[in-house]
């Protein structure tokens, strides 16, 4: 179990949404804090795991549940 600062839920939304979501929400947070983001549709699980590493935010871990997945991101400056 990862340690989280924020949740962010975007189950029942497809892509684009769930990656511009994450963005919005990853840009209101301090650099060091993590992000939980739960989802439901699977291209957006690795849609918003490109666009974390694309833009330098490190992913600490993938859970994949059976209806849905949980992604980890820890903010980079």
């Amino acid at each position: 179990m990862v340690e989280y600062d924020e949740e962010l839920d975007v189950r029942g939304k497809i892509c684009p949404m769930p990656v511009l979501e994450t963005r919005k929400k990853l840009e209101e947070m301090s650099e060091g804090e993590v992000l939980k983001v739960v989802g439901d549709y699977p291209p957006a699980k690795d849609n918003i795991r490109r666009f974390a590493e694309e833009n330098g935010h490190e992913v600490l871990d993938v859970e994949e549940g059976e209806d849905h997945f949980v992604i980890y991101i820890k903010k980079k400056g």
